[in-house]
């Protein structure tokens, strides 16, 4: 790989754009880069790191606002180009990382995303014409990932190959080189990816973790079987001499302990399941004699019970034997009486049905004779009609020849009724004033028919055919006053219609006339409204117009104010910057003086730690016989690491400064621009003037829908007044016509009317009295016919029930009445003598039953003594039946587990085998098995011959470096008693012929040898990428430590790496360098960021 062209812009101390031209370098093979400390040398080395790996070497990497300049301006982007050839390809890549930058609208700042662009440069064809110009760039990817993976396959390395191998850092080779055994694996892992071997091993040791889990598992499960049938087996094989084993899980012959004793516990289960089944059997017999004894003694003592409890009945029936006879006869009669009820029954049906009948008759005559207008009424007798309700024979009858006497009022006649109403059962009949079994049959005798002096009969003591004539005149005269009753109704009608005519006829006058009014004064209150709408509707247009000026006039009155703020704030923010910036300056350079102080008096801070006897850390002598004294004004370590921290501190008060300084720079700049450069105050007066406008206008303007709807309601009212106005005119003209025809008709009516109502005050109360008169007329009539059936009715049931009374035996139909028993006391009477009779056969039933008779002779059962001795049978057996349960049960699972174990046992060995296998791979990778003699682990193999390759091709520099002197050996050997061995590194003295540690070199020598290592393991690390020859190389620091003949050996070696087409740049402050090496890039420093400039200077 070369380089050609590096460009880095704001990157790091770069502010501006910086190009460094790796052509023009490479044509004197080696050149320097220098400067003075913290200019930006590494940077550059960084610049080309990030180019291709998007990342900056080791602790330097950050993030990626850490690589943008804090010299550059803020609109400047932060960028890496790169132009390089690799594998025969010229490549450009371009990147730049997540930074931030002003925003392209408004005011702040907005971060970027990263960008990276890969492009590829094709040279012109052969075919083309001479004007096809230099060829051209072709674009590849703009993706990370895809330029990340292409780089890493084209330089076949990764960026810690690439910093290790390309910028050679000669401190961390330095390290490398005394580093312990641990420390030098870490690197070369890195170097050449040997993390495979690595994983190998730890493969091979999850393996083996996994298969030891495996085996254990299985153990655990035999045991916990075992566990099982220990707790099935119970305590029947621990007195054997018998106990349950106890190996760990992994232990060998595990297995084969628990299927010996699984065995063992089987045989003795089986055998106490034989001694169980036996038990059981001697139980079961004495079960069986203890429950058929049990069960014939609780037999005999049932038996004995019946024929004492047959007794204890037998003797209850012939207590109550007198009972039963007497309630047989009561019976007998009862049933004789059955054939009379029905006469009762209709008998007293007849008694009620008259007492009903008078009731009502007599409660209609008292009311007709309380009507006024029928009281005095009479009727002449007549040839064709009866003028007497009762026969001739009773007509002298002293009741007759007096007047009737009804009681005073319908409610009393009503109570007397119903106090001489007879009562009626089955049982028995009501009692009449005749006797116990008459009735009042002279009752319609009571009334005599009175009649007047001329022959004529009162209304009231009327017989039924006498009243429906009087009802027939009265219905007669009724109906001749229908068509007067509706000439009233129809004359009230019109004196109503007549004074609603009057009442429409005020109120159409008085709306006429407020009409009028209203519409006279028209024409000018809807002028008025027209204006009102008008003026509000040009109050909204203006106030619209207004109202979008004010929001852009508050935003410039508000930047205009901002803007003088921020004006102020930045002044003081630049005077802070410039006095930061001096400060920052000053601690800096004061920092700078006291390093440089301090690397005068460098050898007198060395002396101070030399010891005698003890090797010197620079010549590596144990002799030091004038060590350098410290001088007047010396700078120890503690200032100058106070002074770099005093220069921090200065820094990062300068940086946050010029921050502040560019926020408020950039703000005050939008402020700027949005108050479009006028003055506040004139500003804030033209808001005043526009708020104030805005805001009568708006007031104005708020009236614009009242006004419109103000229009609305007046036109609405004209046009509902006019209307009106016209309806009451044409009603007008037609109520007058109507009312003179209602006048008309009114009288009359009331002409006829006058005729028809009589001595009444009006044809309806007349027509009310009249049919009031005749419903009381129907009534009595009615009453009068229903009160004659009902006395012939009784008659005939007297005769019937005295009739029936003597055909059933008895003398009088009271004793009949008095046999008579309801239905439901005669079923009752039949069931207790039907239950008398059972209880008396079954109690003989059962004192003739034989069993019965011999338990009663037989002596007394003792049934609980019996049953206490079968329960203690039956629990003796339950106790053995479960001991054999128990003994079956623990044989089936001794069995299944057995088969499990065994089961079990058989998968686990194949397990026991792989686990084995593994295991002792694992532990020859890792070092630890007794086959492995250098107790290596696989990893540090591989690195040992890797290591191996480096020490043989440093070697070859380093003799030239040491002229012939050193050798670096690659050691094998253990580093202790228990530690391992690999990857040691010795270095051989050809002077004295012996062997020792890289430790024992002087600081020149550790240089040299480190610097070697360094190329060495370049050269090794480019192979095992595949062969990618590497043209550019950086070499970082160390010279210093060199006197004048090792740096001209050091030199003839990097000369030797020119001589290879190779370019070499080395990165570093010595002083003589500059005049050995003419080709050179310096980077100059500045306020304004540093610089890179290309020098030629004469070879010394």
């Amino acid at each position: 790989m070369r380089l050609h062209r590096l460009a880095v812009t704001a990157f790091g101390p770069f502010g501006a754009t910086q190009e460094i031209d790796f052509d023009e370098l490479s044509a004197a093979g080696l050149f320097l880069l220098h400067g003075r400390t913290g200019a930006g040398k590494t940077s550059v080395l960084d610049a080309v790191c990030y180019a291709l790996y998007g990342q900056v070497p080791g602790a330097r990497q950050g993030s990626g606002l850490s690589l943008r300049s804090d010299h550059a301006e803020p609109l400047t982007p932060t960028e890496v180009v790169l132009e390089f050839t690799v594998g025969e390809r010229r490549l450009e890549i371009t990147r730049r990382p997540e930074q931030p930058r002003p925003k392209k609208r408004g005011t702040g700042m907005t971060r970027e995303k990263a960008q990276t662009l890969l492009r590829e440069y094709v040279p012109p064809t052969s075919s083309a014409g001479a004007g096809a110009g230099a060829g051209k760039r072709k674009a590849l990817s703009r993706s990370h990932q895809e330029i990340g993976e292409e780089i890493a396959q084209l330089l076949g390395m990764s960026r810690e190959q690439f910093c290790q191998v390309v910028l050679l850092p000669q401190g961390d080779f330095a390290r490398f080189l005394r580093a312990d055994e641990l420390a030098r694996g870490k690197l070369l892992g890195k170097l050449f990816d040997t993390g495979r071997f690595a994983a190998v091993e730890e493969r091979l040791a999850e393996g083996r973790r996994a298969a030891e889990k495996r085996v254990a598992a299985g153990d655990e499960r035999l045991l916990a079987l075992a566990h099982r049938m220990a707790q099935a087996a119970g305590r029947t094989t621990e007195p054997d001499g018998h106990p349950l084993p106890e190996p760990t899980p992994g232990e060998p012959g595990l297995a084969d302990a628990v299927l010996e004793w699984a065995a063992i516990a089987r045989a003795g289960a089986r055998e106490r399941q034989d001694i169980a089944l036996s038990a059981v059997r001697a139980a079961e017999a004495a079960h069986d004699g203890a429950q058929r004894t049990a069960e014939a003694t609780r037999e005999r003592a049932e038996l004995q019970r019946r024929h004492a409890e047959a007794r204890r009945r037998a003797d209850g029936l012939e207590r109550r034997r007198p009972d039963h006879d007497r309630l047989r006869e009561l019976l007998e009669r009862a049933r004789a009486a059955d054939a009379v009820v029905p006469a009762l029954d209709l008998r007293t049906a007849a008694a009620r049905d008259h007492h009903t009948a008078e009731t009502t008759e007599h409660q209609a005559r008292t009311r007709l004779s309380a009507e006024p207008g029928l009281a005095a009424m009479t009727l002449e007798p007549t040839p064709d009609i009866p003028d007497q309700r009762t026969p001739p024979d009773r007509a002298t009858s002293p009741a007759t020849s007096q007047p009737a006497q009804g009681p005073g009022s319908p409610e009393e006649a009503t109570a007397s009724a119903g106090q001489a109403a007879p009562e009626a059962s089955r049982g028995g009949v009501a009692s009449g004033p005749t006797g116990a079994l008459g009735a009042p049959y002279g009752a319609r005798d009571r009334r005599a028919e009175s009649r007047g002096v001329g022959g004529a009969v009162v209304l009231a003591e009327a017989d039924a055919e006498w009243l429906g004539q009087v009802e027939r005149r009265v219905r007669e005269e009724l109906g001749a006053l229908g068509a007067a009753r509706r000439g009233e109704v129809r004359a009230e009608a019109v004196v109503r219609e007549i004074a609603a005519l009057e009442r429409e006829a005020r109120a159409d006058d008085e709306a006429v006339e407020e009409a009028a009014e209203w519409l006279a004064g028209w024409e000018e209150t809807h002028r008025a409204h027209q204006r009102r709408v008008e003026a509000a509707q040009e109050a909204v247009t203006r106030a619209e117009q207004l109202g979008g000026r004010i929001e852009p006039a508050e935003r410039r009155l508000e930047a205009a104010r901002r803007r003088d703020r921020l004006a102020g704030q930045e002044g003081q923010a630049r005077e802070e910057l410039l006095r930061a910036r001096e400060g920052a300056a000053a601690a800096r350079q004061n920092w700078l003086d006291l390093k440089e102080a301090r690397l005068r008096g460098i050898a007198a801070e060395l002396a101070a730690g030399l010891r005698a006897g003890e090797p010197c850390a620079v010549c590596g002598a144990t002799e030091h016989p004038a060590p350098a004294r410290p001088g007047a004004g010396h700078v120890d370590r503690t200032a100058e690491e106070a002074a770099l921290a005093d220069y921090q501190r200065a820094e990062e008060v300068r940086e946050e400064a010029e921050r502040a300084r560019n926020a408020l720079r950039e703000a005050r700049a939008g402020a700027e621009a949005t108050a479009e450069g006028e003055d506040a105050a004139e500003l804030d007066r033209a808001l005043a003037e526009l708020r104030t406008a805005y805001a009568g206008a708006r007031s104005a303007a708020a009236d614009a829908h009242a006004a419109r709807e103000a229009l609305d309601r007046a036109e609405g009212e004209h046009t509902r007044r006019t209307e009106q106005r016209q309806e009451a005119e044409r009603r007008a003209a037609a109520r007058t016509s109507h009312r003179e025809a209602l006048a008309r008709e009114r009288a009359a009516l009331l002409a006829d009317l006058e005729q028809a109502r009589g001595a009444d005050a009006t044809v309806a109360r007349r027509a009310a009295r009249l049919e009031r008169q005749a419903g009381l007329l129907a009534r009595a009539a009615e009453g009068a016919r229903a009160a004659d059936a009902a006395a012939n009715r009784l008659k005939e049931a007297d005769a019937r029930l005295a009739d029936a009374a003597y055909r059933a035996g008895f003398e009088t139909p009271e004793q009949a009445a008095d046999a008579v028993l309801h239905p439901d006391r005669q079923r009752e009477a039949r069931r207790r003598l039907d239950a008398w009779q059972s209880e008396s056969a079954a109690v003989a039933a059962e004192l003739s039953d034989p069993r019965v008779l011999a338990a009663a002779q037989a002596p007394p059962a003792d049934p609980v003594a019996a049953q206490t001795v079968a329960d203690a049978a039956t629990r003796a057996l339950r106790e053995v039946s479960a001991a054999d349960a128990a003994a079956r049960t623990r044989c089936e699972e001794l069995d299944a587990l057995s088969a499990q174990a065994v089961a079990d046992a058989r998968r686990l060995a194949p397990l026991r085998a792989e686990h084995d296998r593994i295991a002792r791979l694992a532990a020859l990778a890792a070092g630890t098995s007794a086959d492995n003699e250098r107790r290596m682990r696989l990893e540090a193999y591989v690195l040992a011959a890797r290591l191996e390759q480096v020490a043989a091709a440093a070697s070859v520099r380093l003799r030239h470096m040491s002229s012939g002197r050193y050798t670096l050996v690659h050691s094998d050997a253990r580093s202790g008693g228990r530690g391992r061995s690999g990857l040691g590194l010795h270095v051989v003295d050809a002077w004295t012929g012996s062997e020792r540690d890289t430790a024992t070199l002087s600081g020149g020598e550790t240089f040299s040898a480190s610097l070697a290592l360094a190329l060495g393991l370049a050269d090794v690390v480019t192979d095992e990428a595949g062969g990618v020859r590497l043209d550019t190389l950086f070499i970082d620091e160390g010279f210093g430590s060199l006197d004048e003949q090792t740096l001209d050996e050091v030199m003839d070696v990097l000369d030797s790496l020119r001589e290879r087409d190779r370019t070499v740049g080395i990165v570093s402050h010595v002083a003589d360098l500059r005049r050995r090496i003419p080709a050179q890039l310096e980077v100059v420093k500045g306020r304004q960021g540093s610089a890179v400039r290309h020098r030629m200077a004469a070879a010394h």
